[in-house]
């Protein structure tokens, strides 16, 4: 079926885009502008409506700066406008991510308090842009209620009033204050710090997830690096109210700067908390030596040394110290490496070096005397246990001030600031844009509407496909008033109101196309058909009926639409009461108009038209007719809703078929005339009603379309 539709698509658009060129459509367009106009103003409205309902935005900005440290930077500026085009990844790539990530979003969640809502829910409010504010701060609702809807009205200045899903109030409260009460066995607190609205004003207050606000926040920002390798990130983000997106956007970029600081001084606080553990065992240690050293010598008195014995004590403190500062950078090394890495090797080849060295020293120190060795020893510990907690406290005193000193490698360059206009919505923009919408849409209507009433337009077309002539093409009219069918039913006829609009014209052309092309025209019958409903056949009847009247023959206008028949006289007989016996031809009918113009209405009946019409009461009520008046036109029902026209059709001498222009196709004209020839050999012709304009012609386009209801 959707395949069937879409073929009959195409081959509409293939004959359309054949049959129309841009002048036609073009034309089109004008004559269609006050539909074109009407979806333009609608289509304004709406956009008028949206620009009024979007609530105002302000967007804030900031801007950071990444410091790019090491190999990577220098890689980066030393392949210069290569490395632009060999697209390398920029170091504030990753420092982007970081913004948008949970670790610094989770906490600028809780510090804004941005699961939490305090929405207006008033229409008029919001449309003409009076909504008032309040800043929630503080809010739990207990779980099994969390998703009713709760809600704050404003009952003064500073004071509100929260409403339970039951309806019921549950706290009055000042702004400011931290208000708690129990529902439903649980906790229910609120604290507003901000309000800003009318006595009355309703508030639908809730308590969001955290998570569904982190991811809300994450979508909102867009965070992007100015130009190619700058390490400048700039950070957008937009909010109903200006302070508040400024708020969001500044706790943003500190919680991110103090993080990277935190991250940064990471390792130094480790080495810190390291050196800080072992302290008290090495003073200790240093305590225990010196006390050793002077109770030696306390029991045995003065030494004297020679030089010899102190250079070689100068010596082997030495190398203790150096293997003791070895072993610090091992176990630094061993917190980021395995054993077998070589950094770690190479500290440890050295140490074994010195450690050979040292054993080589003492080795040599035992050909002094033992006093004096004794004394160099404990000289030897204290000195080395003293230079370990010199270096400790030394170490600890510069790591304190590496991480008081640490910034990381951000910083902020602009904060974000109250923007006092809002980005969106752009209002006029908007308008402009509904109203492009709006006239592009027509259009499309318009075509759409054409492709599908693609019918025949071509007289020559026609004439040719059907062997039959086309007398006359009656164009639309512009004149309102004679639309409806009142005028048809009371009012004047056209050609009588307008006898010098080219409608006139054009039945005076058809009048004497008939006179001249009909075999006899005098006494003769015409039957007007039309093959469908809205074609305008009885509005072609009655004008040229009255425009022959004119001319001073004695004309007949009979109404055979017995169903709906349009077409009124004096009479209260009709064609239907004639034929049924009841009434007689000079009863049925009355004069209308033009002493010259008679008519004789569609009449009532109680039996089937058609079953009237098959009688011979019709043969014999045309002839009596004929030999009364000098012309008959007979109007008739749609040939392809009912078969009244067909069996009037052997009874008449000359047909006319009413075609709207524009509206059939060539094979449903065909079909019509070869359907009617079988019932009747008699002569015919064609009216084209409803003519446009035709692009490069003159004469059809100052005409409306239209100049009576679609019932015929």
């Amino acid at each position: 079926m959707l395949n069937e539709i879409k073929t009959n698509i195409d081959e509409n658009l293939r004959e359309s885009s054949s049959s129309i060129s841009l002048l036609e459509f073009l034309n089109l367009l004008w004559r269609k502008k006050y539909i074109l106009i009407l979806f333009v103003i609608v289509s304004a409205l709406l956009g008028a409506g949206y620009a009024m309902w979007v609530r105002p935005e302000y967007t804030s900005d900031a801007l950071l700066q990444v410091n790019v440290k090491g190999s990577s930077s220098k890689a980066t500026k030393a392949m210069g406008e290569m490395g632009a085009v060999l697209d390398l990844v920029s170091p504030a790539d990753a420092e982007i991510e970081l913004i948008k990530s949970r670790m610094v979003l989770s906490y600028v969640v809780a510090t804004e308090h941005l699961n939490l809502w305090a929405v207006p829910v008033s229409f008029w409010d919001r449309l003409t842009h009076r909504e008032g504010r309040m800043d929630l701060d503080s809010l739990r609702i207990p779980n099994k209620v969390r998703t009713q809807e709760w809600s704050a009205i404003v009952t003064g200045e500073s004071t509100y009033s929260l409403i339970a899903p039951n309806g019921k109030s549950v706290i009055d409260g000042n702004v400011g204050e931290i208000h708690t009460t129990i529902y439903g066995g649980d906790t229910l607190t609120i604290r507003v710090n901000f309000m800003e609205a009318r006595v009355g004003q309703k508030f639908r207050v809730a308590q969001g997830s955290t998570m569904m606000a982190e991811r809300a926040l994450q979508g909102a920002l867009h965070v992007m690096e100015k130009g190619k390798q700058t390490g400048i990130i700039s950070i957008r983000y937009s909010h109903r109210r200006p302070d508040r997106a400024a708020s969001i956007l500044n706790t943003i970029a500190k919680t991110y700067l103090r993080q990277n600081v935190e991250m940064r001084s990471a390792e130094a606080e480790k080495t810190l908390e390291f050196l800080e553990g072992q302290l008290p065992g090495v003073k200790a240690k240093l305590d225990s030596a010196e006390k050793v050293l002077a109770d030696y010598r306390y029991r045995i008195g003065s030494v004297d040394m020679s030089g010899e014995t102190k250079a070689h004590l100068d010596k082997e403190g030495q190398l203790q110290r150096q293997i003791m500062q070895l072993e610090q950078e091992r176990q630094a090394a061993m917190r980021l490496f395995k054993a077998e890495h070589p950094n770690v090797q190479t500290i440890v080849k050295q140490q074994s070096k010195l450690r050979a060295e040292l054993a080589a020293l003492k080795k040599n120190a035992e050909k002094m005397p033992l006093t004096q060795q004794e004394v160099k020893r404990l000289q030897e510990e204290v000195a080395v246990n003293n230079e370990v907690y010199t270096n400790m406290l030394n170490n600890i005193q510069q790591l304190r001030v590496v991480r008081a000193g640490e910034v990381g490698n951000v910083r902020i360059v602009d904060y974000a600031q109250i923007q006092q206009s809002p980005s969106k919505p752009k209002r006029s923009r908007i308008l402009m844009v509904s109203i492009i919408i709006g006239f592009a849409l027509g259009v499309l209507f318009l075509f759409i509407i054409h492709i599908f009433k693609n019918g025949v337009r071509s007289a020559s077309e026609i004439e040719r496909e059907t062997g039959l002539s086309v007398f006359a093409k009656i164009p639309q009219s512009p004149n309102k008033l004679l639309r409806g069918h009142k005028h048809l039913h009371h009012g004047l006829p056209f050609v009588l109101q307008n006898t010098e609009d080219k409608v006139s014209e054009s039945f005076r052309s058809l009048q004497t196309a008939l006179m001249f092309l009909m075999p006899k025209p005098e006494h003769s019958v015409v039957l007007v058909m039309g093959l469908i409903p809205g074609v305008g056949k009885s509005f072609v009847s009655l004008n040229l009926a009255t425009t022959i009247a004119v001319s001073g023959k004695k004309v007949l206008l009979i109404d055979a639409d017995m169903r709906r028949g349009v077409i009124h006289g004096r009479s209260k007989f009709g064609l239907a009461d004639v034929l049924a016996g009841i009434a007689t031809l000079d009863t049925a009918v009355s004069q209308k108009h033009d002493d010259n113009l008679y008519v004789m209405n569609a009449g009532k009946t109680k039996l089937a038209a058609c079953e009237l019409l098959r009688s011979d009461a019709m043969d014999k009520l045309l002839k009596e007719a004929r030999e009364k008046f000098d012309m008959v036109i007979v109007d008739t029902p749609p040939l392809n809703l009912v078969t009244d026209a067909e069996l009037i059709c052997p009874l008449v001498d000359f047909s006319l078929f009413v075609l709207h222009y524009g509206r059939h196709s060539m094979e449903e004209i065909k079909e019509t005339v070869e359907r009617v020839k079988r019932y009747s050999d008699k002569p015919a012709a064609i009216v084209m009603n409803h003519c446009e304009r035709e692009p490069g012609h003159y004469g059809y386009g100052y005409y409306d379309k239209g100049y009576y209801g679609k019932k015929s």
